[in-house]
């Protein structure tokens, strides 16, 4: 088969992948298999005859669906890497502005007061400190200490 026969199929198998049928689905089939055209459009450009052509669609269009479409799927159902509200807090340095204990305290953290509570029920953390924001339970940041205490 000619060369612009394959690149023919990759493009109305690519129009399904963009129409319809991929946005429906949303299988990633359709642009794997017009991806495997290309390949056989590849070979057949460089000369091989119709089986080499017809192999290398198979091998493409099996490497495809067997090993790029798992991470396809996969990288889909992920949910976003980014953190929003509370959560984006956590991981943040904050300064003790009230001395902090395992009950009570106050931090400045992100430009905002913050109620805070040490993660470690035995330190008192000075007025001044550095900490780091561990987690966040309701409206109360859960602290440790950037550096020893004294």
């Amino acid at each position: 088969m000619p060369w612009f026969a394959w690149l023919l199929a990759a493009a109305a198998l690519g129009a399904a992948a963009l129409g319809a049928a991929e946005f429906f689905t949303l299988t990633l089939v359709f642009g794997l298999l017009a991806g495997a055209a290309v390949v056989a459009a590849v070979v057949a450009g460089v000369g091989v005859g119709l089986l080499g052509q017809l192999v290398a669609l198979g091998l493409a269009a099996v490497a495809g669906l067997a090993l790029v479409r798992p991470i396809a799927m996969r990288q889909l159902t992920q949910g976003p890497l980014t953190r929003d509200g509370s959560d984006a807090l956590i991981g943040k340095r904050a300064e003790v502005v009230q001395e902090v204990t395992a009950t009570h305290g106050l931090i400045k953290l992100s430009g905002e007061e913050w109620t805070a509570r040490a993660l470690d029920e035995s330190h008192v953390i000075p007025v001044g400190a550095l900490v780091d924001v561990m987690e966040i339970e309701g409206a109360t940041a859960v602290v440790y200490p950037r550096e020893l205490l004294p």
